[in-house]
C-alpha cells in the first residue's frame, strides 16, 4: 500500500534497502488477513469500552465482568435495568460484540490454518509467547527475509532502531525512530510481554530485568522487543527453532 511503499523508499535513500520490494501476492493476502484481525479486536474492544461508559453513566457499580456467561445473565436479568435508552444501548452494543466475535474467530481459524502450513510461522512459534496469529503476523510484516543482509536493516525497517540525533562532536540516540510498521512493532512488544511476564522465557526476561533495573519499565520492553526481532531474524535467515544463548552478566 502507499505507507508500505513510502517507507520503502526512505529506507532504500538511506541505503538500509538495497533494492525496491513489492511482497508478492500471497504475502499481502497473509498481510491483510492478520491485520483485518486485528482492526476488528479493535473494534471490539471500542464498543466493550462502550458498554462500560454506558454502565458507569447510570451508576453502576460492579466486580463482574459484563462479557462474561454471568455477567451476561445479569444484565439480561428482569430485575436490572438502565431505563429505555439505556437497555437499548446496551442491547446494541452487545449484539455488534457478538457479532465481532464471530468475525475475529472465523478468521483466527484463518489464520491458524494458514500458521500451520509454513516453516517459518512454525519456526517462530517455537519461541515462548509467540502464537499462530503473531508469528502469522510477524513474519507477513516483515515480508522474505533474504531481502535484509544483516539484523540492523531490519529493525531499521520495524522503526525499532533508536533515533540519532548529532550536534557538533556530540553523539546521543533518543527513542526508537517508528518509521515502519505500526503492527510489527505492537505485535513484538505484545508477544515481549507475554514472554516475560507470563511464560518466564529467561532469555529475554534476564534481559528485561537487568535493563529495567536502570531504566524503566516502557524502555526495558521496547528494548527487549528489538532483542526479540534480531533473534527473529537470525532464526528465519538459518532456518532454525528457538535456542538462545544464556544471557552474561
Amino acid at each position: 500500500d502507499r505507507l508500505d511503499a513510502k517507507l520503502l523508499a526512505q529506507l532504500r535513500r538511506a541505503g538500509m534497502i538495497a533494492e525496491s520490494y513489492v511482497p508478492p501476492e500471497e504475502l499481502r493476502e497473509r498481510r491483510a488477513l492478520v491485520r483485518g484481525r486485528k482492526r476488528l479486536v479493535e473494534k471490539r474492544t471500542d464498543f466493550k469500552n462502550e458498554v462500560h461508559a454506558v454502565l458507569d453513566k447510570h451508576g453502576i457499580t460492579y466486580d463482574w465482568d459484563p462479557f462474561s456467561v454471568n455477567g451476561r445473565e445479569i444484565l439480561a436479568g428482569e430485575d436490572f435495568s438502565l431505563g429505555v435508552v439505556g437497555d437499548q444501548l446496551m442491547e446494541s452494543f452487545l449484539s455488534i460484540i457478538d457479532e465481532l466475535t464471530a468475525q475475529i474467530e472465523e478468521l483466527e481459524e484463518m489464520i491458524e490454518e494458514t500458521a500451520a502450513s509454513l516453516e517459518e510461522t512454525q519456526l517462530l512459534m517455537t519461541i515462548p509467547g509467540v502464537s499462530f496469529y503473531s508469528s502469522l503476523l510477524i513474519t507477513s510484516e516483515i515480508g522474505e527475509i533474504d531481502r535484509f543482509n544483516e539484523a540492523n536493516q531490519v529493525v531499521s525497517y520495524a522503526g525499532l532502531d533508536p533515533v540519532v540525533r548529532e550536534s557538533g562532536d556530540s553523539r546521543t540516540e533518543g527513542s526508537i525512530s517508528k518509521r515502519g510498521s505500526g503492527d510489527l512493532r505492537w505485535v513484538l512488544v505484545q508477544c515481549v510481554q507475554t514472554a516475560v511476564h507470563r511464560c518466564n522465557d529467561p532469555y529475554l526476561g534476564r534481559f528485561y530485568a537487568r535493563l529495567k533495573q536502570r531504566k524503566n519499565h516502557q524502555i526495558a520492553i521496547v528494548a527487549t522487543a528489538w532483542k526479540l526481532l534480531v533473534s527473529i531474524f537470525h532464526m528465519l535467515e538459518r532456518e532454525e527453532v528457538y535456542d538462545p544463548p544464556e544471557v552474561s552478566g
